[in-house]
């Protein structure tokens, strides 16, 4: 009995040890990378000079408790160093993709 058991967590036990790996596959909530996410987009926003309330405009998606502790930690971090801001040289226009036209393409004449 104990070595059937044995056995069988034996082979078991390989694949339970992917299971964050399944996770991402199933592409289920991970509520401490949202939160990890949340905290840079905040701390990128004060390091580029952007107030706290453009931060929660440009991204609706996150927390505002995280993003908040992220730009507050890095505003610690700047003020302590006495390190400026520095500011994006790429405009949002330039950053955007340009999105695929549902229209067939035409072949020329």
């Amino acid at each position: 009995m104990c070595k059937a058991v044995c056995l069988v967590l034996t082979a078991v036990l390989p694949l339970l040890s992917a299971c964050d790996r399944l996770a991402d596959i199933l592409e289920m909530p991970n509520p401490a990378r949202e939160a990890a996410d949340a905290e840079a987009i905040g701390s990128a926003c004060r390091q580029t000079g952007r107030s706290i309330e453009d931060c929660y405009t440009l991204n609706p998606g996150s927390r505002k408790a995280d993003i908040f502790s992220g730009w507050k930690s890095m505003n610690d971090y700047m003020l302590e160093r006495n390190l400026k801001e520095v500011p994006s040289v790429v405009s949002r226009t330039e950053a955007s993709v340009p999105q695929p036209s549902n229209e067939p393409a035409k072949n020329p004449p």
